[in-house]
């Protein structure tokens, strides 16, 4: 399975934060899942880091890359392609970043490890 994390998937598991959810923790730990970080998350995790509402563990300029390499977990960068997607996206999530991580979802035909109710309320495929 490809795996798409949500940016608060990818913050509980760096943290091991018990809200990240058992079955995500093994769909993660399985060594047959490809998991995904979207460069989305990196920006969301660089500007709220930014305006003080996340502190981070170790300095911005390292955490995305450190944790990504530690946690064995491949960046995936936003391409053209799957920002043709937004605007045929029903108007049920405001928030831009999670928009724009299921439309990566949709192009990529990943599978996106989220507890948000409102991004599974889209036509794909998510697990909590």
């Amino acid at each position: 399975m490809k795996l798409l994390l949500d940016t608060c998937a990818f913050l509980w598991l760096v943290t091991d934060d018990e809200a990240l959810s058992p079955e995500s923790r093994n769909l993660f730990s399985d060594p047959i899942n490809d998991v995904f970080l979207s460069a989305i998350s990196g920006w969301e995790i660089m500007l709220k880091h930014s305006l003080g509402k996340l502190p981070l563990p170790t300095p911005l300029e390292q955490f995305l890359s450190t944790q990504r390499t530690r946690h064995h977990i491949e960046p995936l960068p936003l391409r053209e392609e799957a920002t043709v997607h937004l605007p045929k996206l029903p108007a049920l999530h405001k928030d831009p970043f999670d928009r724009m991580l299921i439309c990566q979802a949709i192009q990529h035909e990943l599978t996106i490890l989220t507890p948000d109710p409102l991004i599974t309320q889209y036509a794909i495929r998510a697990i909590w």
